[in-house]
């Protein structure tokens, strides 16, 4: 059953997005590999230019989360939405993925080593309208597997 199977993709992901949330990833645990790891591929860098690499991949990070998370979100939300109301599919991917941001930083108050912080939500967000806009993008171009 496709319904299943989309929304299992969704709920796995969203799962993924909540262990990213705890302590394991945490911007204090993550720079202990990741600064050795670049000082040792990059030596010439400054530690203020790695903190800064640091910061930009754990942006990213927010960013592709959501972007990914839309995509299921999109797949899922097409089983209950027809065809001919493609908006109002975009618009409830968007509204659940930024829903789940919020959560997720509310989330992240709550453990000790992390901060929530309304700019994730905000790049969490267009990370989200990213993915469903190459979702509606991939679903315009013709199949030309014959």
């Amino acid at each position: 059953m496709p319904i299943i199977k989309h929304w299992t993709a969704a709920i796995a992901w969203m799962s993924v997005i909540f262990l990213f949330s705890t302590d394991i990833f945490s911007g204090s645990n993550t720079s202990s590999f990741f600064r050795p790891f670049l000082s040792s591929l990059l030596p010439s860098l400054t530690t203020e230019q790695i903190d800064l690499i640091h910061f930009l991949v754990r942006k990213f990070g927010h960013w592709s989360e959501y972007f990914i998370l839309c995509l299921f979100l999109m797949g899922a939300v097409r089983e209950h939405v027809p065809d001919s109301r493609q908006s109002l599919r975009l618009v409830l991917s968007l509204a659940l993925a930024t829903l789940y941001a919020i959560g997720d930083e509310w989330h992240q108050s709550f453990v000790p080593s992390r901060s929530s912080s309304m700019y994730d939500v905000l790049i969490d967000s267009i990370g989200a309208v990213c993915g469903a806009l190459w979702y509606v993008r991939s679903k315009k171009i013709p199949d030309k597997s014959y």
